[in-house]
């Protein structure tokens, strides 16, 4: 592996660990999100794209362990030190003390849970699609409790206040970086047809 593991390594390494389809399509959710969102931070797209493919990787075999089980298996394989702090801290507060501190944590940190809570608002809508999708329909949702109540609003809301953004801002923006990856991920629906 060179310096920074290449987009094949780390989905390679994400499937050797995941089956779940659910929780693959998460985590090209995740990894469209950081690549669209990396330009706006001087980050790099490669890089943030690679940190959002792995994120949950230990997830579908060792959930009591998340974070902590990922830390172990990206460190045995010398991935840079800075990936996997960024890993790890999206689980900040939950399970881990590991504080998102880089502008690539903070927005882990911020739309990890806003891609479940996305797809799972186009998946009610009659399109069934992301592509037609703004953040007004993820608002109306955003206080029904039992609506995606895996989705942890308090962790979103304080990801936007983290990177200074609107929570609106951030829903659009969430929404947008999926778009790529619509049909991949299951949310291209009836209006990819149109």
């Amino acid at each position: 592996m060179s310096d920074f593991p290449t987009r094949e390594e780390a989905y390679a390494l994400l499937t050797e660990y995941n089956q779940s389809e659910s929780l693959i399509k998460h985590a090209l959710s995740v990894e469209a999100v950081m690549r669209h969102f990396a330009p706006r931070f001087r980050g790099d797209a490669e890089v943030w794209g690679v940190v959002g493919l792995v994120h949950d990787l230990d997830y579908e075999k060792w959930p009591e362990e998340h974070c902590k089980k990922t830390e172990e298996i990206l460190k045995e394989r010398g991935w840079p030190e800075e990936l996997v702090r960024a890993v790890v801290s999206h689980g900040w507060g939950i399970v881990t003390e590991v504080e998102p501190k880089s502008d690539m944590e903070k927005v882990l940190f911020a739309t990890d849970e806003l891609t479940g809570l996305v797809t799972a608002t186009a998946l009610v809508r009659p399109s069934k699609s992301i592509l037609d999708m703004s953040a007004k329909s993820v608002k109306k949702k955003w206080n029904q409790k039992a609506f995606a109540a895996g989705a942890n609003r308090e962790i979103i809301a304080q990801g936007a206040e983290m990177l200074g953004m609107e929570l609106s801002e951030l829903i659009s923006e969430t929404i947008t970086g999926m778009r790529p990856v619509a049909e991949q991920i299951g949310l291209a629906g009836s209006a990819a047809e149109s």
